[in-house]
């Protein structure tokens, strides 16, 4: 059954007579006629009895109307819905995002999020680059924050649209009680450091490492490997190792007992906002980028 006719039905029951729903309408009186007819052919009985002063229900007007009104009830429902998803007066972002990002600036935007769009809802994962953008293909997230380093070209699958959203420093995390941790010496040479034990982080972060030590023209010796930064550091702390980690990470956290210096020409990663092509079409999903690039990169001043 026509949910179009149905309508027009209705406001021909609610106006009492087929001149009043035209007015209604802003149609005129033939065309309400033509679609009252076309109902009644398709319920197979007389909706209405037409009198000249207008039109009473039959008993299956009455039946019909009690549908028509949950019909209308449920089309208004969905305007409202509809609405409120594209005033960002509700909606839902599922976020994956690696581990640092997630505890740095994620939880940042999340909370501008929420001062813009209270009615938004963002959803978070904890993923590393690969993972989470077999998420985003696989349909079960929105958005994802990714990174790549130097000499490791981002991944990129079909329908996926990949930005730039800043870059994030790489740096040499020692011991506190380290020869070449005190930050008035001199600036630090990585290849001074060749006869040091390691610490690697997660496969892209140990390739980083180990790409990095051979420029710097020696193969590091990777004694521990964890995605954990806070492990890292811990073990940093005890003496059983150094290791490189991004700004992000410890912004997050910085543990007691290690130092933390630059190294020359040590370059950054880069940091990727990562979504479905058709996302841009949804406002919650177009709301979390932007506040996500404020975060990243907040306006100077």
């Amino acid at each position: 059954m026509d949910p179009h006719r149905l309508l027009v039905f209705r406001e021909v029951a609610r106006a009492g007579s087929i001149a009043g729903a035209a007015r209604s309408l802003g149609w005129t009186q033939p065309a309400v006629s033509q679609h009252l007819r076309h109902l009644e052919r398709r319920a197979g009985v007389a909706l209405v009895v037409r009198r000249p002063r207008g039109v009473r229900l039959t008993e299956a007007g009455e039946v019909l109307l009690r549908h028509a009104d949950a019909v209308a009830v449920r089309l208004h429902a969905a305007d409202d819905d509809l609405a409120a998803l594209a005033q960002l007066r509700q909606g839902t972002v599922r976020l994956a995002a690696f581990p640092s990002a997630s505890a740095a600036v994620v939880p940042a935007a999340m909370s501008l999020l929420g001062e813009r769009h209270p009615g938004v809802d963002v959803r978070l994962r904890e993923a590393e680059p690969p993972e989470a953008l077999a998420l985003l293909a696989a349909g079960e997230a929105d958005l994802a924050v990714t990174f790549s380093h130097p000499g490791q070209e981002p991944d990129d699958h079909p329908g996926l649209v990949r930005e730039a959203a800043g870059e994030d420093a790489v740096l040499l995390v020692l011991p506190d009680s380290h020869p070449q941790a005190v930050s008035t010496g001199p600036p630090v040479e990585l290849r001074s450091l060749a006869a040091e034990k390691w610490i690697a982080g997660c496969e892209r972060c140990a390739a980083n490492l180990r790409r990095t030590c051979e420029e710097a023209g020696f193969v590091p010796d990777v004694r521990h490997g964890t995605d954990d930064y806070v492990v890292t550091q811990a073990l940093i702390a005890r003496g059983l190792g150094i290791g490189l980690l991004p700004r992000l990470a410890l912004d997050a956290f910085t543990a007691p007992g290690v130092a933390v210096r630059p190294v020359p020409g040590l370059r950054p990663r880069s940091l990727h906002l990562v979504h479905p092509r058709e996302a841009d079409q949804i406002p919650a999903v177009r709301a979390a980028v932007r506040a996500l690039r404020d975060v990243l990169a907040p306006a100077p001043g």
